[in-house]
């Protein structure tokens, strides 16, 4: 095992280490990475949430001018509550060629190869530059990646190239659904079950949108483009939770339902909205407030990720192609922050050692033949900045 190898797997345990749990503070991760950059003389940017508790990071090595390849991870991660685990989670665990543990696949394997890798970069007279970005609450909704965004285009940093570094087994991924979450709450007026037109009923008014919502999936089947790549080729509606009333003989005053869409295009957004608003504010609510002025149906967005528009002719997918010997490219229906730094002008692709499968169970891993995987795909990466 080299030395690269090596300290990619010490950087590794260190970030297994740090509980980021996407209910928790990242910052001890990002001081850790705040301080290795630091060390090795890179140029870093810190963006936070509102209340300061957690960061993006973002470090530049090289010419600080515009252009230049962003290697980007999220530090957040799923929970580990109700998961069988045959090991403590937040400590790596190294057996048959493996690291075990919380993270390891999703997405701190890619993120320790940046690290373990940044110092040659550091080392060489670079044309242009090499940025590693590490993003907050990716795994609720893509939280942090706008906020670091922003933040570069107020100080004029534009990349030219970001590779997201999710796990693909080390494929190109060019382009992915997008994600759009939201939680509707619904107030009604409670009262006794056998008086049904004396009070309103929140549980019946989330029937009937949730009824909407699953017929225009029906019809967004039929509206899959002929070309589309994606499994399934349409537009996705689903409502995973819903909480409403109290007793099947009390008229139910609440009601809360999550749901999201995941669009192969845009418009298929909008056939969604549109419909709901038809029925919400069209007939549902009036209906509701006419027996009930203080009746309510109120949407929050949990997030809104745009997808990755496949882009088989762009720097990006171009870049890394060379930089992996891979000539083909796909296509998931997970998202990522991808489409994210794509509407930023950026050319970007997703790829990264391990693969989703890995990912979110007990027992997370990453063969440690993938790392060195990702690891030669950085080397090569040195050649196209100091050329």
């Amino acid at each position: 095992m080299n030395d690269l190898t090596q300290n990619t797997l010490s950087h590794l345990d260190k970030l297994i280490a740090f509980p980021t749990v996407s209910s928790e503070s990242n910052m001890d991760l990002i001081n850790y990475a705040a301080n290795f950059f630091d060390d090795i003389g890179a140029d870093v940017h810190l963006s936070h949430n509102p209340d300061g508790t957690k960061a993006n990071l973002f470090a530049t090595i090289g010419p600080r001018e515009n252009g230049g390849v962003v290697l980007s991870g999220h530090t957040d991660v799923v929970p580990v509550e109700g998961q069988d685990w045959t090991s403590d989670p937040f400590s790596a665990v190294h057996k048959d060629d493996r690291v075990i543990g919380r993270g390891a696949c999703d997405m701190k394997g890619f993120i320790a190869c940046a690290l373990a890798s940044a110092p040659a970069f550091q080392a060489l007279e670079l044309t242009r530059p090499l940025h590693i970005a590490l993003t907050y609450d990716e795994e609720v909704g893509c939280l942090g990646a706008p906020v670091m965004l922003n933040a570069l285009a107020d100080l004029g940093i534009r990349p030219n190239v970001a590779i997201i570094g999710e796990p693909t087994g080390m494929q190109i991924i060019e382009g992915h659904k997008g994600c759009y979450e939201y939680t509707t709450q619904i107030r009604g007026l409670e009262g006794h079950g056998s008086l049904p037109d004396a009070g309103v009923n929140a549980v019946e008014s989330a029937v009937r949108i949730i009824h909407e919502l699953l017929e225009t999936g029906e019809t967004l089947r039929q509206r899959a483009p002929a070309d589309s790549r994606f499994t399934p080729p349409w537009t996705t509606v689903s409502v995973g939770k819903i909480e409403g009333g109290i007793a099947r003989n009390i008229i139910a005053k609440d009601c809360t339902f999550e749901w999201e869409i995941r669009p192969v295009q845009r418009s298929d957004s909008d056939l969604v909205w549109d419909r709901l608003h038809t029925l919400i504010d069209g007939s549902l609510l009036p209906e509701m407030q006419k027996r009930y002025e203080g009746a309510y149906i109120r949407t929050e967005t949990a997030g809104e990720v745009d997808g990755l528009e496949p882009m088989s002719d762009s720097e990006a997918t171009a870049l890394v192609r060379e930089l992996t010997g891979g000539n083909t490219t796909d296509v998931v229906s997970f998202g990522t922050e991808a489409g994210l730094f794509q509407n930023a002008g950026i050319s970007t692709v997703v790829c990264g050692p391990g693969y989703i499968d890995q990912a979110h169970r007990p027992d997370e891993f990453v063969d440690v033949a993938q790392l060195n995987a990702c690891l030669r795909m950085i080397e090569r990466l040195k050649s196209k900045l100091s050329s």
